[in-house]
């Protein structure tokens, strides 16, 4: 079947290539099939469930460049889960009685859609994959072809999901300048809060490459400023124990000797323990559409923080988050050069009729190819084994460990 006309969506939070992906996507289209109709979905799933949609014109396609410039989505994202009906009806994007899926399909019928692209993370691959077997089941004649967004890097089996590697030179650029903070109060602890849900490898790649950075620096201390200083003297991700003991006496002697400390802190970590807290004093845990908990509202920074404030002799206490800063970021040339890869391929599957989600088959020797959506699935753990993070650890000083829950 010829395609005549594509669309392309972008859902889920923010990541530092959905515009970037955009723009190749509709650079590879003008190069190799520029006939092609495109049109963008306002809002991800949401825009497709309403109809609310756009044609890239070709004003906009000799433009489309100036997008790699820009994080973001210029398209806009949401949060929908079609298989979620509940949430799609309260939310005003279906009547009573429809199914969204059902809705789905019929508006790309209606719009002549012969190829959707969604760039998202595992819940958006997911929630096309849930769309594609709809399709395949109703006889809908549609390619769906995804681009894996995530800047936790915890798809399977994608070896690197796209924008988590300015993710984390973002998120140490922020610590670079948090750290000076250590200066402002005497004895002072430092909590670096870095997005990740159930996988620490974003938290590990920032501290790397801050790491990898403070090397680079010069030091002066005789005038107090010195590389220990400003050191990381914790990782706390959701793939190693906790014994909250032990680290509290650890880092007790360096608060000590240093008269600061500095953690990196995965939001994931410790989540567990948290929920069992809040729902023992008969506190409501707040879940988002595709039922995980809203971390924001749980809130490890602060409650890591608590923990260790009074056992360290903390005089104060500073929580900063990176991810907002860090997942709206432009892409780096190295994510560009991913994201352009993926997307020719992603071009090329869908004129072939090719669905699947692109990205590097970690079961397939890394090959870059159009991944079965079948396979795909989140919460792809962190590598806690791999030689650069345990060289990490042991340059700060703190000891590896399985994943068990925090303090046992």
């Amino acid at each position: 079947m010829a395609v005549k006309k594509v669309a392309l969506l972008t859902a889920g939070g923010l990541a530092p290539c959905l515009s970037s992906a955009i723009a190749a996507l509709i650079e590879r289209y003008t190069d190799v099939a520029p006939d092609v109709e495109i049109i963008c979905y306002r809002a991800g799933y949401k825009g497709l469930l309403t109809g609310d949609s756009f044609t890239v014109t070709p004003e906009m396609r000799a433009q489309i460049g100036v997008l790699y410039q820009h994080g973001g989505s210029p398209i806009g994202n949401s949060r929908v889960k079609l298989t979620n009906v509940k949430d799609c009806l309260k939310r005003g994007l279906i009547r009573d009685g429809q199914d969204p899926l059902a809705v789905a399909a019929e508006q790309l019928t209606t719009d002549g859609v012969d190829v959707l692209h969604t760039i998202g993370g595992d819940d958006t691959n997911t929630t096309a994959a849930d769309l594609a077997a709809y399709l395949k089941k109703h006889n809908y004649k549609l390619t769906v072809v995804g681009l894996p967004k995530t800047i936790d890097n915890d798809v399977y089996p994608i070896k690197q999901s796209l924008g988590a590697w300015t993710a984390a030179e973002e998120g140490a650029q922020f610590f670079a300048n948090i750290v000076a903070e250590h200066n402002a109060n005497p004895r002072m602890l430092i909590i670096h809060e870095v997005m990740g849900r159930n996988c620490g490898w974003l938290t590990a790649y920032t501290a790397r490459i801050y790491s990898e950075y403070l090397n680079e620096l010069n030091f002066l201390p005789g005038m107090g400023l010195t590389h220990e200083r400003k050191e990381i003297h914790a990782i706390y991700i959701p793939e190693m124990s906790i014994d909250l003991q032990a680290e509290a006496k650890r880092l007790r002697a360096i608060m000590d000797e240093v008269d600061c400390v500095n953690i990196f802190l995965s939001e994931g970590a410790g989540v567990d323990t948290i929920i069992k807290e809040m729902e023992a004093t008969g506190e409501a845990v707040p879940r988002d559409a595709f039922g995980h908990v809203k971390l924001d509202a749980v809130n490890p920074g602060r409650w890591f923080g608590n923990q260790f404030a009074a056992m360290i002799g903390a005089e104060k206490t500073l929580v900063q988050k990176s991810g907002y800063f860090a997942r709206a970021a432009a892409s780096s040339d190295d994510d560009i050069e991913l994201i352009k890869a993926c997307s020719d391929l992603a071009v090329d599957s869908a004129l072939r009729g090719e669905s699947g989600v692109v990205g590097q088959d970690e079961d397939r020797g890394n090959v870059l190819r159009a991944i079965e959506f079948e396979r795909i699935k989140g919460g792809k753990p962190f590598d806690i084994n791999q030689c650069w993070f345990q060289e990490l650890l042991q340059t700060i000083g703190q000891p590896a460990g399985a994943k068990v829950a925090v303090g046992h």
